[in-house]
């Protein structure tokens, strides 16, 4: 059996705030497979974002053990795991967090840069990427003279920059309309079919979350269910 690609074990987050303990993941277990697209569902502060900082090795636990590809991240060095992080997790965020001042095409070249791809590959890799989310025409546009589904487009582009096995997805779709929000769904989904990608998707609308294998409900920082969803729906136009 093929081991997962994130595991956590008995993971609690907790943060103080003054004197108030505020127990935001209370004993999380759970296992990411490769290849597997999951979504993440849960109310405004059930914990779902935590949870997903958390996979994506962007916070440690207050307790518990989280594996990244079976290293134990809490042995390795801020160095090495920003490293391997880099490598194998790529993230797309509702506010889409581009560079104002750089175009679509150095946006999607920055990551690249940190794991040093020389500059002939850096642009080779955006454009093919830029071309592949439908933004041809778009290459050289800085983010204001894109709409907001470009530049939720170039976002997604760019967290495939280094051709990570694990993309993770914070609300995608928020600060979309319905149908932008299809489009962005369809092109994850094309990700996942074409190149076996691991995708983790946190969303609160159940029309997002349905476009997965599995939904995982989170409430009051506790996973309450796991199920799978049946294939046929799972690309459901």
């Amino acid at each position: 059996m093929e081991k997962p690609i994130i595991k956590l074990e008995n993971v609690w987050k907790t943060y103080r705030l003054g004197k108030v303990k505020l127990e935001a993941l209370r004993g999380i277990d759970l296992e990411i497979a490769p290849g597997s697209f999951v979504s993440i569902m849960g109310p405004s502060g059930s914990g779902k974002s935590t949870l997903l900082n958390i996979i994506g090795c962007l916070d440690t636990p207050t307790e518990g053990k989280v594996f990244l590809k079976d290293q134990d991240i809490a042995l390795l060095s801020e160095e090495e795991l920003a490293k391997i992080r880099g490598k194998t997790i790529g993230f797309v965020f509702q506010e889409f967090n581009l560079l104002p001042h750089l175009n679509a095409l150095e946006n999607v070249t920055l990551p690249m840069i940190f794991q040093k791809v020389s500059e002939e590959k850096r642009k080779e890799r955006a454009k093919e990427l830029l071309i592949s989310v439908g933004l041809k025409e778009r290459i050289i546009h800085l983010p204001a003279e894109l709409s907001a589904g470009e530049r939720q487009r170039v976002a997604m582009a760019r967290a495939f920059a280094n051709d990570p096995e694990l993309v993770i997805a914070d609300e995608p779709t928020g600060n979309l309309d319905s149908l932008t929000g299809k489009k962005i769904m369809e092109i994850l989904t094309n990700f996942h079919q074409n190149q076996e990608k691991t995708i983790v998707v946190v969303t609160h609308d159940p029309s997002i979350a349905n476009y997965s294998e599995k939904i995982i409900n989170i409430i009051d920082g506790k996973i309450t269910t796991n199920h799978q969803i049946a294939k046929k729906s799972l690309w459901k136009k």
